[in-house]
């Protein structure tokens, strides 16, 4: 799996995982699925993620993260791009008692996956997605992020 990553920070979030972890999460979501891909990063305030989801969700709230799959005519790798909440994030990291790394894993996985066409809004297509990202994150030594914490 070939991938290039832009990232981009423009939060002021200073917990952020490394770009090698994030390399490695996004290309082992995209592993077997693709062979070539360009994604852009950028990691964002809330105020930012909130303005974004209302613009392009209907939606008055600041979300972990937003996926805008790139709408391309001819062959090209670029899959589009991701914009990850930090601090939500982080808070539901906090919330669901999860580490912030495997939560940041699993954000970045969701996305990913959301790029390449995947999606859960009906239950089936739910139970599929869900169990993709468990696979590829215990592949990658993280637990199920479904399974509620003790």
């Amino acid at each position: 799996m070939e991938l290039t990553l832009h990232l981009e920070n423009a939060s002021s979030s200073d917990n952020l995982p490394d770009d090698e972890d994030v390399h490695r999460w996004v290309s082992t979501a995209l592993t077997d699925r693709c062979e070539r891909a360009e994604i852009c990063i950028r990691i964002v305030s809330e105020r930012e993620s909130a303005e974004l989801n209302r613009r392009y969700r209907g939606k008055d709230n600041p979300t972990n993260v937003l996926s805008f799959p790139a709408e391309l005519t001819v062959e090209h790798p670029l899959l589009g791009d991701l914009v990850i909440c930090a601090p939500v994030v982080a808070r539901e990291s906090r919330q669901q008692g999860k580490p912030l790394s495997a939560h940041w894993a699993h954000m970045l996985i969701h996305g990913s996956l959301h790029l390449l066409g995947f999606d859960h809004s009906e239950d089936r297509d739910a139970k599929i997605m869900e169990s993709m990202e468990i696979e590829i994150l215990n592949k990658l030594g993280f637990t199920d992020p479904y399974q509620p914490r003790q």
